[in-house]
């Protein structure tokens, strides 16, 4: 059979996973499914409305792995975090383009299916870009605006940043509260535990199986919920040190400097707040690594719900899959003929 001849001449996709050496894998929830990722190579598994398992792995390099220098402190934690939104991008594209397959089977047998997936990733795209604007505008802009026209501590760095920061956090604690309450963001929250909990495994170097997988926690000390916390608390102590040096250099300072100054000192912050996640994941077992990690943990548990074993079998694949053991050919996206085949039944 094709299948068999496939299987037995793949080799593994990923020459860079040795199961000797410690390997760092992440991911992250799409719809229905989990990207996984692993030096060399990214696979995303989405799980069909017909229960079959798809999955798109492709050979990976971000810029940090490729150029050395972008490997240093902070830098690398702000070059990643464009390489991520990027790689996320175009991972939610493919789960949104298999989700539109299955619920628009006949709209896109009439448009035609290029034109389809051009439109949905043009509007994905869009959409994403839309959001990281909303985001520095209403986690960044928002509170300066607020704690400036209602506080008036402008010429007070600490107290300032203080305020504003809270401001910040509460606006994302209520954020996640909110869509927490909606039926599809709590399977992707299902979805992002599944992932959690499948790393953990791999890390402990567990069997990746179901019902070995499901029994471990799904809250992770590098998880991204975790890394916007920390970038919360870094943003206050970083725009305090920024503000009173402007102080000190300007005399005063408006809400149009400190918009001007604070934007762009948002990659900044980022790269700190990946170094301080990397190194408290690192020393999770001393007891000021569990303090550092604790308000991150603390929020998983909204943003993470437990996973069924169909959900964690996905996170799985998509593992497997990024560290080449497994062959991707396996899960190869196909027409559903439900709809068509319903049609033919007879008082239907």
């Amino acid at each position: 059979m094709p299948t068999e001849n496939r299987e037995s001449s793949w080799v593994p996709t990923n020459p860079l996973y040795d199961p000797s050496k410690p390997m760092q894998v992440g991911g992250q929830a799409v719809i229905e499914g989990v990207m996984m990722r692993a030096p060399g190579s990214v696979a995303t598994a989405v799980r069909r409305a017909n229960g079959e398992i798809v999955v798109k792995q492709e050979r990976y390099m971000s810029v940090v792995e490729k150029y050395k220098i972008l490997k240093l402190p902070v830098l690398r934690g702000a070059v990643g975090l464009v390489d991520m939104m990027y790689l996320g991008i175009r991972t939610l594209n493919f789960s949104a383009e298999v989700a539109m397959q299955d619920v628009e089977p006949r709209d896109r047998q009439k448009t035609g299916n290029g034109q389809k997936k051009s439109q949905s990733s043009l509007a994905l795209a869009g959409t994403l870009v839309l959001a990281l604007g909303l985001g520095v505008g209403i986690f960044f802009v928002l509170p300066i605006v607020i704690t400036t026209k209602v506080f008036h501590l402008e010429q007070s760095a600490l107290e300032f940043n203080l305020v504003a920061g809270l401001i910040r956090i509460s606006i994302l604690l209520g954020y996640l509260l909110a869509i927490s309450l909606s039926k599809e963001i709590r399977r992707l929250f299902q979805f992002h535990g599944a992932e959690h909990k499948t790393v953990f495994a791999f890390e402990l170097s567990d069997q990746l199986i179901p019902a070995i997988v499901n029994v471990r926690s799904r809250f992770h000390p590098r998880c991204g919920t975790s890394f916007l916390l920390i970038v919360m608390f870094v943003a206050i102590l970083a725009f305090s040190f920024l503000d009173a040096l402007l102080i000190q250099l300007l005399g005063e300072l408006t809400i149009v400097t400190r918009l001007l100054t604070h934007l762009p000192f948002i990659p900044v912050v980022g790269g700190i707040s990946y170094e301080i996640i990397k190194f408290s994941a690192k020393h999770t077992t001393t007891w000021w690594g569990k303090i550092l990690i604790a308000p991150g943990l603390w929020l998983q548990r909204v943003t993470t719900k437990e996973p069924d074993e169909s959900q964690v079998e996905v996170a799985i694949v998509a593992l497997r899959c990024a560290l080449g053991l497994e062959d991707p050919g396996k899960y190869p996206l196909k027409e559903l003929a439900a709809v068509e085949s319903l049609q033919a039944v007879p008082g239907n």
